[in-house]
């Protein structure tokens, strides 16, 4: 077998005589070339390469592990949603619990209006002080049992703190109450006493005659107050003492306060112990402005004078 090599230059040429063997070598290498060639050009072509690499994880562990990340997914959603409803929860006792504290707060600060708590002592406006030193093993947050628990404790604190509390301000009300109704001190705010209870000589007859109360003159139109609380079950003119206004106490007890300019206050009025009433006059039997006043216990009466001396409470 001959192989003819042709130069560049035309005409210039040179042949190789091979033997049978080595040509058939020969052959075969180039044929192996170009074999190696096509299939390196299919091998890595785009859209083959990907598709015909083997697999480095198997399909099945892949869709395992897909699974677990779903459920886990899940798992996650819920907790988050227990956690939202906890919180919520939580949330809505802490609301409860700030406005039954701004219960008590007022309930505090009416106890320092009354005077029966110093108000230097307590200060409802400000929270409590507190403090102390730091432990050196503290600053783990509270879980959210332990912040529940603690919340449990404060709310039957709460409840017992409350009912002592409201307690108190049945009983100081009712105190209050008792006080207001105690009679005692004068009707009028300026004045004297122009006349006692009991046996007197009468100002228009000169006889001896009985008197129901007694009788503190002062200047005309100046007040006349109540010395206690009570309703008004008369506010008008009546024979004998002029413009009248009669209050009920309770338990039988009355007043009287006779002989008015003016009435300021209407029958089923609430009047407060201090209140005016009404103006010193001179109407009904009366030598002068003067008020004549009475007491009465389930209408008998009784020496007011005892009652203008004895202390209020």
């Amino acid at each position: 077998m001959n192989i003819i090599f042709v130069g560049k230059k035309h005409g210039q040429s040179r042949v190789v005589a091979l033997n049978a063997s080595t040509a058939i070598a020969l052959v075969v290498t180039v044929l192996a070339i170009a074999a190696g060639s096509a299939w390196l050009g299919y091998r890595f072509a785009p859209g083959t390469l990907a598709t015909e690499q083997p697999a480095l994880v198997d399909s099945t562990v892949i869709r395992q592990w897909q699974s677990r990340i779903n459920d886990q997914r899940l798992q996650l959603g819920r907790l988050s949603e227990t956690s939202r409803q906890q919180i919520d929860a939580l949330t809505l006792r802490l609301g409860q619990m700030q406005g039954r504290l701004l219960r008590l707060d007022a309930l505090g600060q009416r106890f320092i209006d009354s005077g029966l708590v110093a108000s230097d002592e307590f200060n409802f406006d400000q929270p409590a002080a507190v403090g102390g030193p730091q432990d050196a093993l503290d600053g783990d947050s509270f879980s959210a049992p332990e912040l529940s628990q603690m919340i449990d404790q404060l709310s039957a604190q709460l409840d017992d703190r409350e009912k002592q509390l409201r307690l108190l301000d049945s009983l100081m009300s009712r105190k209050k109450i008792e006080d207001d109704r105690f009679v005692a001190g004068r009707p009028i705010t300026w004045g004297w006493l122009s006349s006692h209870y009991g046996y007197r000589s009468d100002p228009f007859t000169g006889r001896r005659a009985w008197h129901d109360g007694v009788d503190l003159a002062g200047k005309e139109g100046s007040d006349v107050i109540a010395v206690a609380a009570g309703v008004v079950t008369w506010a008008g003119k009546r024979s004998g003492y002029g413009n009248l206004v009669e209050i009920d106490h309770g338990d039988g007890l009355t007043t009287r306060y006779g002989h008015n300019k003016a009435v300021k206050v209407s029958v089923g009025d609430v009047v407060q112990k201090g209140q005016v009433i009404g103006l010193m006059g001179s109407t009904g039997r009366s030598t002068g402005p003067h008020v004549h006043f009475e007491v009465r216990r389930n209408d008998r009466s009784l020496n007011p004078e005892k009652y203008i001396q004895r202390a209020s409470r």
